[in-house]
């Protein structure tokens, strides 16, 4: 991480570069897939020195773990989901119907995002095993982020009186999942619109009275 932690003109030369190199490997990888893409590959396009990727990055996994993180993220700033501004203000939205809307919205422009790695990350982990060991936690971080809304979402006025934390929390892990919005926009071929108001009309027959 030495690159992102620079500062002045050379940090920002830096930051660019690490920008220029996970461009090209989102590129190459989403096009060629993980396997077939190189290191080399990726330096050409991004047009730096293979060696600056193993420096920036360390290797071709430790490289796909940083991509797929930045992506979900959105920018390479080191906030994580429950610190993001649209997250904090779906938090702070008056009523249960207004949350959920603002939620789905945020969490659509997520998996929209990082929909075309999925099958990526889903072959690479088939081909290099230890890769799902760099994202080992002791908990779901998207599960923490869906029970975080839901232990909000569930308090303000709107919210059915039956529902529970955890209840809630499953609804909300399983339908804002990568694996539904793939299958609805990727496989059946909906838009990201269609997808994000049914979704949001399903899980508001469930969350709301």
């Amino acid at each position: 991480m030495q690159l992102v932690k620079s500062t002045g003109k050379k940090g920002e030369k830096s930051r660019q570069t690490r920008r220029r190199i996970l461009q090209a490997a989102y590129e190459l990888f989403v096009s060629q897939g993980y396997g077939a893409t190189t290191l080399q590959g990726i330096a050409e396009r991004a047009g730096v020195a293979v060696q600056t990727i193993y420096f920036a990055f360390g290797n071709k996994p430790s490289l796909l773990k940083e991509l797929v993180d930045v992506t979900i993220a959105g920018d390479d700033e080191p906030i994580p989901t429950l610190q993001r501004d649209w997250f904090r203000e779906a938090l702070a939205a008056d009523t249960a119907e207004a949350h959920l809307r603002a939620h789905v919205r945020g969490t659509c422009a997520v998996l929209a995002r990082v929909a075309p790695i999925m099958d990526v990350l889903q072959a690479a982990g088939a081909q290099d095993p230890n890769l799902a060991s760099l994202w080992q936690q002791d908990t779901d971080p998207r599960l923490e982020v869906q029970s975080a809304a839901a232990r909000s979402l569930i308090a303000k006025p709107g919210a059915r009186a039956d529902l529970t934390v955890e209840h809630a929390a499953d609804l909300l892990y399983g339908l804002l999942s990568p694996q539904l919005y793939l299958l609805f926009t990727r496989d059946r071929g909906w838009t990201a619109d269609r997808w994000e108001q049914w979704v949001h009309n399903t899980l508001h027959l469930q969350l709301c009275g």
